[in-house]
């Protein structure tokens, strides 16, 4: 008998692949299988370079995961491989420099990585921002946000979906934003773009969960990071990058699908999602002034 390849060329499709019987529904049951003990796993971040990735993945290098770093600044990811490499010992942490908006790269470097065996757990981390106004529309920066945010996502969901259903388990998991909720002040590029993501995360868990899958969608408040660092505005409930891992990984050990923090923002953030537009429009502009 010929073993089954653990790769799949990025968008092959498959029609051969026996969907796992559903799980039965139950109101207590996790969304996806929860992630409690991360010793021997392999991760791959995307966006690891600052902020949030850098943090996740420094927090699942400590749990005893193999992580695979990649983002745009080589130097960064190497520095995070040196400082967790120690003289004669296998590092646990390996850097994949990647530029996500080149779609042959990301296929090429999904390649090269589940050459070395199959992957747990996808994190797209990778993000672009600027504040923006309709006032003062840049289209090129408005295609660069849709081109890191949204496009670079896809391009790692081609290049890894068919290998992890073709295994038959595996985790995705996407970085949207609390700004991705409804329309907003200043977010006139970067809001549409998280929107997207969260509802592509939607999609993914009601395709792929049946096939054994996790899939979760991370909507972070604020949180400091070079982005945020951009705001010249009073940014409530500002938590470290180091709080918003914490808050990642107790949301992947409880299967969750979506994970939001902090929530002391966020469930205000959430509510705000139910107001009729006769209510959110005045409630947004006496929030923000603006």
């Amino acid at each position: 008998m010929t073993p089954q390849r653990s790769f799949v060329e990025p968008g092959a499709a498959r029609t051969d692949h026996p969907a796992q019987q559903r799980r039965g529904w139950s109101p207590l049951r996790p969304f996806n299988p929860p992630i409690t003990d991360w010793r021997g796993l392999r991760v791959w971040v995307i966006g690891a370079s600052s902020g949030i990735g850098l943090a996740t993945a420094e927090a699942l290098i400590a749990r005893g995961a193999s992580v695979m770093v990649s983002a745009r600044g080589a130097a960064a990811l190497e520095r995070l491989v040196a400082q967790h490499t120690r003289t004669g010992e296998r590092s646990t942490v390996q850097a994949w420099p990647l530029d996500v908006t080149d779609t042959a790269a990301v296929a090429a470097t999904a390649r090269a990585i589940f050459a070395h065996g199959p992957l747990d757990l996808v994190l797209y981390c990778a993000g672009h921002y600027r504040e923006m106004r309709a006032t003062h529309m840049d289209l090129a920066d408005m295609q660069q946000h849709l081109a890191i945010n949204y496009s670079g996502a896809l391009n790692v969901l081609d290049a890894v979906l068919p290998a992890l259903i073709a295994r038959g388990s595996g985790h995705v998991s996407l970085i949207s934003s609390v700004a991705g909720f409804r329309g907003l002040p200043k977010s006139l590029a970067y809001g549409p773009t998280k929107a997207a993501l969260t509802n592509l995360a939607e999609t993914l868990y009601l395709d792929l969960e049946p096939l054994g899958l996790g899939v979760s969608v991370v909507h972070p408040g604020f949180v400091q990071t070079p982005l945020t660092a951009q705001n010249h505005f009073s940014m409530p409930a500002l938590i470290t990058p180091d709080l918003a891992a914490k808050a990642m990984l107790d949301g992947w050990a409880r299967g969750t699908f979506d994970i939001h923090y902090p929530k002391r923002f966020t469930r205000w953030m959430k509510l705000l999602r139910l107001l009729p537009y006769r209510a959110y429009f005045p409630a947004v502009r006496r929030f923000t002034g603006l």
